[in-house]
């Protein structure tokens, strides 16, 4: 089995619903994502997926995001986008265009960190 891992960066606004205390305020985040593949069968060349094509993916997810408040984005309408909702959006996104997406991380700071797979 092969797994391979890309990393991004995106700036973004949000601020938590339902949730008492200072992150319940507007505030930003310089999110570092890592999105992974993985699978058993290599292609001619002997890669799982080419890192050129799942970075083009990728920024094409992020540049949805980057820059902007993410509550005003309409999946978040209504709901907190947490680092945990912010990682399953961009699975959800990568998977339609790369169907052995694995799991997707988003940290929101160096030490703090949300991961969506599924099983």
């Amino acid at each position: 089995m092969y797994e391979l891992k890309a990393q991004m960066y995106f700036a973004a606004a949000h601020h938590l619903l339902n949730y008492d205390g200072a992150c319940e305020n507007q505030h930003g985040h310089n999110w570092l994502v890592e999105v992974y593949v993985k699978g058993d069968k290599l292609d001619k060349s002997n890669i799982l997926v080419d890192y050129k094509v799942l970075k083009n993916e990728m920024k094409s997810v992020l540049d949805f995001l980057d820059h902007k408040d993410l509550n005003e984005l309409p999946y978040f309408k209504g709901i907190s986008p947490s680092s945990e909702m912010i990682s399953k959006f961009i699975y959800d996104k990568m998977k339609e265009k790369i169907s052995i997406i694995s799991k997707v991380s988003v940290w929101e700071t160096p030490t703090s960190c949300a991961t969506y797979f599924e099983e």
